[in-house]
């Protein structure tokens, strides 16, 4: 019997980028010198908040939409924190399908209004992502909706995985891969491609101290749930989830915690030395670079600027940052 583990695979993921190439263009890698000064190697940026949604979610969510589509399916639903739910909204849309989105209450107002602007019904219930998950439950059973899950979704992943794909074309002798963890579908998708081209590159995860469930999974070598507090959406999560963790369990080189203050500290540098605005998932594994640099030394480092969508609030905190002016944290 085939596994969801079986359905990820490099072959399945270039199988995606074939169906994602016609709705998306490759997004930039690019180096800023003045990080190569920084952090003491040389760092690449992989601009995934150049996507549509601004994220690097809607490669999964294209590569989903297309699959659901052939088997006639024509309504979706899903949970997320905002840029997931967008993701969800927007491919959907594109391929004809009807989407809802449960969010926390309380969600950043900029994701609620683009998963509306994509189409989608969008419902507030919950205090957070566990929570907002129990009534995307309800609309299953009442609706027949076909469930998206966040991380569980092979073909979410696999979709996800071409970013990777872009990256070791553009520089095949990488050495380090930092990427942000949430829900898990972006390390599930650099271990299935990375790991299969190049076994040596060490892959680094990041996440919000104050949403540690991934990294304290990974530490007991079983899924555990812990409170889920931060600010930085994409990288909050009160558990880790099956099908991701199977993969970074025991392939992760090592896992970067941020505190609510480094969060915030990333969006000041992403903007300092990239001219880009951040959320703070978006610029967390720049600010986890610059904690880790005497590990980055004379490396080639890849980090992924994961999303652009903070909301006013947390962009008028971190503008406030000395290191918007000097770039040192």
């Amino acid at each position: 019997m085939s596994t969801d583990h079986d359905r990820l695979s490099l072959a399945h993921a270039l199988g995606a980028r074939e169906i994602i190439r016609t709705h998306l263009s490759p997004t930039p890698l690019r180096l800023y010198p003045s990080l190569d000064r920084c952090i003491g190697a040389r760092v690449y940026i992989k601009h995934e908040n150049h996507n549509p949604t601004g994220t690097f979610k809607i490669r999964g969510g294209i590569n989903l939409m297309h699959h659901l589509a052939s088997q006639g399916i024509s309504g979706v639903t899903t949970y997320s924190t905002g840029n997931h739910g967008s993701s969800v909204a927007a491919s959907a849309r594109m391929f004809g399908l009807t989407a809802t989105v449960v969010v926390p209450e309380g969600s950043n107002p900029l994701k609620m209004q683009a998963i509306k602007d994509a189409g989608a019904e969008l419902i507030e219930y919950g205090k957070d992502f566990e929570e907002a998950g129990q009534k995307v439950a309800q609309l299953v059973e009442e609706r027949g909706l076909y469930f998206v899950h966040p991380a569980n979704e092979p073909h979410l992943i696999n979709g996800v995985a071409t970013e990777f794909i872009e990256i070791i074309e553009r520089v095949p002798d990488l050495d380090v891969m930092i990427i942000p963890i949430g829900a898990g579908s972006e390390a599930a998708a650099a271990i299935t491609v990375l790991k299969q081209i190049r076994p040596q590159i060490e892959i680094i995860a990041v996440q919000a101290g104050a949403s540690r469930a991934a990294y304290l999974s990974w530490k007991a070598g079983e899924v555990v749930t812990a409170p889920n507090t931060t600010f930085a959406g994409g990288v909050a999560t009160g558990t880790a989830y099956a099908v991701p963790f199977g993969l970074y369990k025991d392939a992760l080189a090592d896992f970067v915690l941020l505190t609510e203050a480094e969060l915030y500290e990333g969006i000041a540098l992403a903007a300092h030395h990239t001219r880009n605005l951040t959320e703070g998932a978006g610029s967390a594994c720049l600010r986890a670079a610059f904690k880790i640099k005497n590990r980055l030394s004379g490396k080639k480092v890849a980090l992924q600027m994961s999303g652009g969508n903070a909301s006013g609030v947390e962009l008028q905190t971190a503008m406030a940052l000395p290191c918007l002016l000097d770039g040192v944290c």
